[in-house]
């Protein structure tokens, strides 16, 4: 199920938290800090290793059990304090029972010291729902991954390896789903010979449960009361437990070659959404990124929308494209707060203006009982958080207008003005914008791509990233992909003073947002036969009509029929999908030879295959974000970094692996269908 559910906690005399779940405290009375640092930062060296660390590595955490996010923070403060300024933390912690954002601020508030590393986890602990949902922290110097479930089932889909690891869920005998050998095979699985583990529980069932997937362990000096509790290091690799994560070679990680901190330049073609988050997300980790637009400005085609609404299309089904929108709809949520502030020492400084977005939630009508009956669904399966029904007078009062119809409300979701947004996620002094520069050619000499425009050599580099939409196509190392676009057209509509009255944005077949600079957004068609890139009248008039079926209010609101058609002004761009509607991210293979290499898979799909995948080394896309692109491709180019930098996955490696590039060869080769 999608929904999730939040712990329940009991307060003692001394405003600490107590898990009515399992009936146990979620740190040492005495100091929770204190314990923290003693069991699991002196206990994994992190103050030393941290130390060690070079620019442009990334150290990893895993956790058992997020609880209070005490230990993270910990973490985080030690980093800070000794890894250099180059270096970047990914931690990742699984968490079945989160707290919420009240409890959470409330534990954490016990400790002052703490202070501004709380306030910028708070800021961004919101829009939690189930699965991978991962946490923009510190410029992206700082990310956290939080795996909302099952401890064993969250774990098994994670794909990366950790350096150290924290065990931290509750005791052994209050939570014994958590300390057992199949979560311990897990944990030698994503471990490496360099790996330490500590936990505070000196348990005999742990200590041998971790020797047998091998861990080297021993009993040593506890916090407090405890006399005792368990440290050490992974040291086998030798049993299939212990391997990295079991792939088919065709979705396994391209042979990195480590490059040093000034050879770590990617260049990326198309600013809209997809290029410039990408940009961000490598830029944040070090990297010296290139970005070529072909137009004057960044953000001029499907990302150059006024208003784009933050609308989560999702199933009751847990598609691969729901649990996709789902986890990206919380990266987008909470990118949004990181990057409306920057932190900059103790100084904050707005990005992204309070004119530029705003969560004002999304009203889905249902237009006919086949309607209603989907919506039903979805509210059965996910949480109120999330969404929730309301009848027609609930939904009335959420809108500021009178609608016939119910339907359900996201109270999280929004509109965004998509330029603002792409504009903020460039300014990083990393990242270079070369604009009217329209990139024709890629080749590849001595292990660097170089792009070639019709004067001649733009940029090389070793990492070239497409994000050009449909227009990926255009190179002869990616002209294979199926990729398809299909026009889209929006209508600014001047407000009237009864239209301001318009205070969420309203859905069906149609949308209409609330005024920004005196004007909203309504739309959006979908034409399949018009390769135009002009504003039609016929699609104004259509965008008219799809407002009207909304509800009969609004033409009076908006004054629709006194409106001249030939005054309105609007934007039209091509919307680029692929034919499973998941987009596209992650290394390029080299077309022909893949079909060579695997041809085999046309007489038998089940065939155990081993040979190397023959990529275009150092090729990426992402791409094919349809309609869906302000929720997935900022958590696509957080994936796309992950691919490229040999970071552990931000989403399970299955649906990493639905949205990979080599899936629809792949297929083809399966059905012989492949040319």
């Amino acid at each position: 199920m999608a929904s999730i559910e939040h712990t329940h906690l009991n307060w003692d005399e001394h405003g600490q938290p107590l898990s009515s779940q399992f009936d146990d405290v979620y740190f040492s009375r005495s100091s929770g800090l204190a314990e923290s640092q003693h069991v699991f930062i002196q206990h994994n060296q992190l103050a030393e290793r941290f130390a060690e660390l070079q620019d442009g590595d990334t150290f990893v955490i895993g956790e058992t059990g997020f609880g209070t996010g005490l230990n993270f923070l910990c973490a985080w403060q030690c980093f800070l304090a000794h890894a250099p300024a180059g270096a970047r933390l990914q931690f990742i912690s699984v968490e079945k029972y989160p707290l919420s954002r009240a409890d959470l601020d409330q534990a954490l508030a016990l400790w002052p010291e703490l202070g501004v590393l709380r306030a910028q986890l708070m800021q961004q602990y919101l829009a939690i729902h189930s699965g991978f949902q991962h946490f923009p922290l510190a410029n992206g110097r700082i990310s956290l991954t939080l795996l909302i479930g099952d401890a064993l089932t969250m774990l098994e889909q994670l794909d990366g390896k950790v350096d150290a690891w924290f065990l931290d869920g509750f005791a052994p005998a209050k939570n014994p789903e958590m300390w057992n050998e199949h979560v311990f095979a897990q944990l030698a699985r994503l471990a490496s010979t360099n790996t330490t583990l500590a936990t505070f529980t000196s348990a005999g069932f742990v200590r041998r449960g971790l020797l047998a997937a091998g861990f080297a362990v021993q009993r040593v000096q506890g916090f407090g009361h405890k006399r005792e509790m368990l440290a050490g290091h992974f040291q086998s690799l030798d049993e299939p437990a212990h391997s990295s994560t079991t792939t088919t070679p065709w979705f396994a990680r391209p042979q990195q070659h480590r490059l040093a901190a000034e050879q770590r330049h990617a260049i990326i073609i198309g600013a809209g959404i997809a290029g410039c988050a990408s940009a961000a997300s490598l830029a944040a980790r070090g990297w010296r990124v290139t970005l070529i637009e072909q137009h004057k400005k960044i953000a001029q085609e499907a990302s150059g929308n006024a208003q784009g609404i933050l609308y989560l299309k999702l199933s009751a089904h847990e598609t691969a494209l729901s649990r996709f929108i789902l986890s990206g709809f919380g990266y987008t949520r909470r990118l949004l707060e990181a990057v409306s502030t920057t932190q900059t020492g103790n100084e904050a400084t707005a990005i992204l203006s309070k004119n530029d977005w705003d969560i004002c939630g999304i009203l889905q009508l249902a237009f006919n009982d086949k309607e209603q009956k989907r919506l039903d669904a979805l509210a059965v399966h996910f949480a109120p958080s999330l969404l929730r029904p309301v009848n027609a007078q609930q939904a009335s009062q959420l809108a500021g207008v009178t609608l016939e119809k119910g339907g359900l409300f996201y109270p999280e979701a929004g509109w965004i003005h998509p330029p603002a947004l792409c504009q903020a996620l460039t300014q990083h002094p990393l990242i270079t914008i070369q604009n009217t520069r329209q990139a024709i050619t890629l080749t590849q000499v001595d292990q660097q791509w170089q792009v070639h425009t019709e004067s001649g050599l733009l940029a090389s580099a070793p990492v070239v990233v497409l994000c050009n939409a449909s227009n990926v196509v255009q190179f002869s190392q990616t002209q294979h992909l199926p990729l398809s676009r299909v026009r889209g057209q929006t209508t600014q509509l001047p407000a009237t003073t009864a239209s301001q009255s318009i205070n969420c944005v309203v859905c069906a077949n149609g949308y209409i947002s609330p005024a920004r600079d005196n004007t909203h957004t309504i739309g959006a068609s979908f034409n399949f036969a018009d390769d135009s890139q002009e504003a039609t009248l016929a699609e104004h008039r259509s965008n008219l009509a799809l407002l009207h079926e909304l509800a009969p209010s609004f033409q009076l609101h908006c004054a629709t029929d006194t409106i001249d058609v030939a005054t309105l002004q609007g934007h039209a761009a091509f919307r680029c999908t692929s034919i499973d509607y998941l987009p596209m991210v992650g290394p390029v293979a080299e077309h022909q030879s893949f079909i060579q290499t695997y041809a085999d898979l046309r007489k038998d799909a089940r065939l155990p295959l081993t040979q190397p995948c023959p990529w275009h080394q150092g090729l990426y896309v992402n791409t094919a974000h349809g309609s869906r692109g302000l929720l997935s491709a900022p958590l696509a180019a957080e994936l796309l970094a992950a691919w490229i930098c040999a970071e552990p996955l931000p989403l399970p490696l299955e649906l990493a692996q639905q949205c990979h590039p080599n899936r629809f060869a792949l297929r083809a080769l399966i059905r012989n269908q492949a040319q």
